[in-house]
């Protein structure tokens, strides 16, 4: 991830958060990465949905974040699946 973006997106946490909160990622892999995904974050619980034509899945995970580097640091081990797109 580029240094400028998890400084700036650092920055919006902050603003828009009190830590500890509850935060809410949303995954978008091509079809068969869903377990790639999930085997990173073993202790958290998915909800997924097919895509409409059945190319990908949206994966959604919460999580009681304890701060913006937390959340960052999330985003950083999800990067590591081929494919996935964070929103």
């Amino acid at each position: 991830m580029d240094q400028n973006w998890v400084d700036n997106f650092r920055i919006k946490l902050e603003q828009h958060y009190s830590w500890p909160s509850l935060y809410t990622f949303k995954f978008i892999v091509p079809n068969g990465k869903e377990e790639e995904l999930q085997s990173l974050f073993p202790n958290h619980t998915f909800t997924k949905k097919n895509s409409t034509q059945g190319r990908y899945t949206s994966l959604t995970m919460q999580i009681m974040a304890s701060s913006s580097d937390s959340v960052i640091e999330v985003y950083q081990k999800a990067a590591v699946v081929e494919g996935l797109i964070a929103l």
